[in-house]
């Protein structure tokens, strides 16, 4: 069985490789792996030669194992990628000629051994998070605020799918309905007004006060459809519009006492480059730059962003805004 993970990313070297858990074990994207050892302008064709030579020097029962696994792509869509636990990629990367192959090697053996380990103990997996997190640059309360949404984020899903709401659009639109109390903002335009690419994880550059105020209207949601007994998805559209409109009201009390909007425009866009670099939060009231109707600057490029829980961002965007 494959299951969703919030660690679809591992780190070797400072490199993402993408990765899935499948039938109780590891398996890893071949391409990706081709890519931190090779270092080719393009895996993909590195790879069709390298099965072509697999294949003449008696590779067949390695190939054999490969299994198309569905992983994101740098489109942000789900997609049948060829994958391989840690015993074939041992097997083909012998093929592969890389200074770096011994120290790979070394690393499946410990993130295979992490795995387990975070079965038997959950903080694990959550330390490693912190550890990944700390390596772009994010100070200790954004960490934790972070981690403290993601798991208000499972929770609230958890919710939705035992509930009767269907993954995709309907996820996504209870999420806009809380996004929208919780900050006047859509998902989509609030990404806007944080000059974000459209497939990038919004919460990833939140500050640290927009990541409390976002857990707390999911945190509430989950809390009205207990209380409520919601089923179906009217019902629950029902709480997470109420489930906003508690947390906006927070926001708005907040606010009030500051002088300034809590939402910000700043991103962590800036962490690709040097450490502790980023953009200067511009005070607008919350929604003004939707309302004025002004369109966002052409974003930067976010091809190295780090996305650890890129499973609570996927239903985050509709067909139709405000649907």
């Amino acid at each position: 069985m494959t299951t969703d993970d919030s660690k679809g990313l591992a780190l070797f070297e400072q490199k993402m490789i993408r990765r899935v858990w499948h039938n109780s074990e590891w398996y890893y994207s071949i391409i990706d792996v081709i890519a931190v050892l090779t270092e080719s302008s393009n895996p993909r064709n590195y790879w069709t030669t390298l099965k072509a030579r697999a294949k003449s020097e008696g590779f067949d029962e390695a190939l054999a194992q490969i299994v198309p696994l569905k992983l994101k792509s740098a489109d942000n869509r789900f997609r049948l990628t060829e994958t391989a636990n840690r015993a074939t990629l041992l097997r083909l990367i012998q093929s592969i000629p890389s200074p770096r192959a011994e120290p790979f090697r070394l690393w499946l053996a410990q993130v295979g051994d992490e795995r387990l380990e975070e079965i038997e103990n959950p903080e694990a997996a959550i330390e490693r998070v912190r550890e990944l997190y700390r390596a772009r640059g994010h100070d200790e309360a954004w960490i934790e605020a972070r981690i403290r949404n993601d798991l208000a984020r499972n929770e609230l899903t958890d919710e939705w799918r035992d509930r009767g709401a269907k993954e995709g659009v309907e996820y996504a639109i209870l999420t806009n309905e809380i996004s929208t109390g919780t900050f006047n903002l859509t998902v989509q335009a609030y990404k806007q007004y944080k000059l974000l690419p459209k497939s990038t994880n919004l919460r990833d550059h939140m500050t640290t006060m927009e990541l409390v105020l976002c857990s707390l209207g999911e945190a509430t949601a989950t809390l009205y459809h207990r209380n409520r007994d919601s089923e179906g998805f009217g019902e629950l559209k029902r709480d997470a519009h109420d489930a906003g409109a508690t947390a906006g009201k927070a926001r708005q009390v907040i606010e009030a006492d500051l002088g300034e909007s809590v939402v910000s425009q700043s991103n962590q866009l800036a962490l690709q480059g040097p450490m502790g670099r980023t953009k200067r939060a511009a005070k607008l009231t919350s929604g003004e730059e939707q309302q004025r109707g002004k369109p966002a600057s052409e974003p930067q490029s976010d091809a190295t962003q780090l996305n650890l829980f890129d499973d609570t961002d996927s239903d985050e965007s509709t067909p139709a805004e405000g649907a």
